[in-house]
């Protein structure tokens, strides 16, 4: 049964690796229907795929291989809340490792040009510290890096 609510994401004819990254790279993500092109069409042939129903940590995803006539950007992005630096570096090397790109303040793109939020959840506890210096502490630090460094994080916020 279909969800009532499912992200369609748009890939240039990657849908499916795509979706097999993401199932083997976060928890609770699976690959599930793959439907293929019946006959030939202008932009492909038979048993080409077309679309690809996949979750990413629960959340129900549709890969759709529309061709190149739009790309992802960062208006659009999954944001993964860490509990440790371990699963952090662990996220940010998996995406950035396989063809992504790193960027600032804990986001990345992945080969597919999708752009991620690998946030620690510490980085969140300090931006909302009930002490305003301390959480400017935090988000100063936070500002000067790619990949968060929680320990980092944490020693901004301490002072």
């Amino acid at each position: 049964m279909l969800p009532k609510n499912t992200i369609c994401l748009w890939y240039d004819g990657a849908a499916l690796d795509a979706a097999r990254f993401y199932a083997e790279t976060f928890p609770d993500s699976a690959v599930g229907a793959v439907q293929r092109a019946p006959g030939d069409y202008p932009m492909g042939k038979e048993g080409d795929v077309l679309t690809v129903q996949f979750t990413v940590m629960g959340i129900p995803c549709l890969g759709l291989n529309g061709g190149p006539m739009f790309r992802h950007s960062e208006a659009f992005s999954f944001q993964v809340a860490t509990d440790d630096q371990a699963e952090t570096d662990r996220l940010w090397n998996a995406i950035v490792g396989h063809g992504g790109q790193a960027s600032e303040c804990g986001w990345c793109k992945d080969r597919w040009g999708l752009s991620w939020q690998i946030t620690p959840r510490a980085l969140i506890e300090a931006l909302a510290d009930p002490d305003p210096a301390a959480a400017r502490r935090a988000f100063e630090a936070m500002m000067q890096m790619g990949k968060i460094d929680i320990a980092a994080i944490e020693a901004a916020r301490h002072g």
